[in-house]
């Protein structure tokens, strides 16, 4: 019994293949084209432009806003800190009172940079009144 089913298994193949249309079976379509690379534009034709500083004006900060590193220096005495990032510039003074952070850039037309911002903090990081850090840390004149 088992050897009739054997026998009659190439006639099942041979039938299952001639049945059914081609029509089921279609070539795949074309691939769509590869995007297109976008190429970057040389470097000669990108324009860098130095982002504006933004002037802090608080009352308290007259003669520390606009001053240069030299100015501040006589004011505060050595910074604890320079730190320099391209045209940036960063002075720190610290004491008992806070630690005093400028931030010096170049004006717009060029030039010295001057102190565009500061930030006070205690020790600990937490904030402290920039105009109280500047008193406490300036130099008797």
């Amino acid at each position: 019994m088992y050897l009739r089913h054997l026998l009659a298994l190439p006639a099942l193949l041979a039938l299952a293949a001639c049945g059914g249309s081609t029509d089921a079976v279609r070539p795949l379509p074309a691939p769509p084209p590869p995007p297109k690379l976008i190429r970057p534009a040389p470097p000669a034709a990108i324009q860098t432009q130095r982002p504006r500083a933004h002037v802090q004006v608080l009352p308290g900060l007259e003669g520390v806003i606009g001053a240069d590193a030299d100015a501040l220096t006589r004011q505060f005495g050595a910074p604890r800190l320079d730190v320099r990032e391209g045209d940036a510039r960063k002075l720190q003074w610290s004491g008992s009172p806070c630690v005093l952070d400028a931030y010096l850039y170049p004006p717009e037309g060029g030039g010295r940079p001057t102190a565009t911002y500061v930030d006070a903090r205690r020790g600990d990081g937490r904030d402290v009144d920039r105009a109280a850090c500047v008193a406490a840390l300036r130099k008797p004149r």
